[in-house]
């Protein structure tokens, strides 16, 4: 036989249960906007995903620009002249060898690139995130330009190659984003085969 005592304790017990059970749903429920808010955004998930260039038609010396992590991509086909310039300019530099670790390892060369014929950079000044102007034309910055890239923001100078010049506010070579080849005629920035990360200014 029950008695009064042990139904109450048993119906306290249930209650405790129930009111535990809906408080937890309640603060789950309520935890989700809060939470959703700090994840990011499909658009911000989008932003960080590699992208596909076509370069097919990209004509010598002609510039392409890109947007990839929210900063401009510059895709530049160089010509011959404008390779043979780059040793010219090495005593000029303040880090000719790109010493410095603002490209992927395939970049770390005279050229800056995979193929020689086409520079991929982070068109982003090294000084403090102006976008500099590209300026190919010979003799167009000073009478002994040899062509490259002017940030107007505080006057540092870039050779074709994105090579700082001394002298000048940036502290560092433009970077080189992480990026690869599919095809000829298709680059993919973002993702390379060593995986690297795109490396911040």
């Amino acid at each position: 036989m029950t008695t009064k005592d042990e139904v109450d304790k048993e119906r306290r017990c249930f209650l405790r249960r129930a009111t535990t059970t809906v408080g937890g749903i309640g603060l789950a429920v309520g935890a989700v906007p809060f939470v959703s808010y700090w994840l990011p955004s499909a658009d911000t998930e989008a932003e960080g995903q590699p992208i596909e260039v076509d370069i097919s038609k990209l004509k010598p010396t002609e510039q392409l620009t890109v947007m990839w992590r929210g900063k401009p991509i510059w895709i530049i086909r160089r010509t011959q002249a404008m390779l043979d310039s780059l040793p010219r300019l090495n005593s000029l530099l303040r880090d000719p060898l790109s010493e410095v670790d603002q490209q992927p390892s395939y970049a770390q060369n005279i050229d800056r690139a995979i193929k020689p014929e086409f520079f991929v950079a982070v068109g982003v000044c090294t000084h403090l995130g102006c976008i500099p102007t590209y300026r190919p034309d010979v003799g167009s910055i000073s009478p002994d330009w040899l062509g490259g890239f002017y940030c107007p923001c505080h006057g540092s100078l870039y050779d074709l190659a994105g090579r700082v010049f001394k002298g000048v506010p940036a502290p560092k070579n433009l970077v080189i984003p992480p990026y690869m080849y599919l095809t000829d005629a298709l680059i993919r920035i973002g993702e390379d085969k060593e995986g690297s990360e795109v490396i911040e200014s």
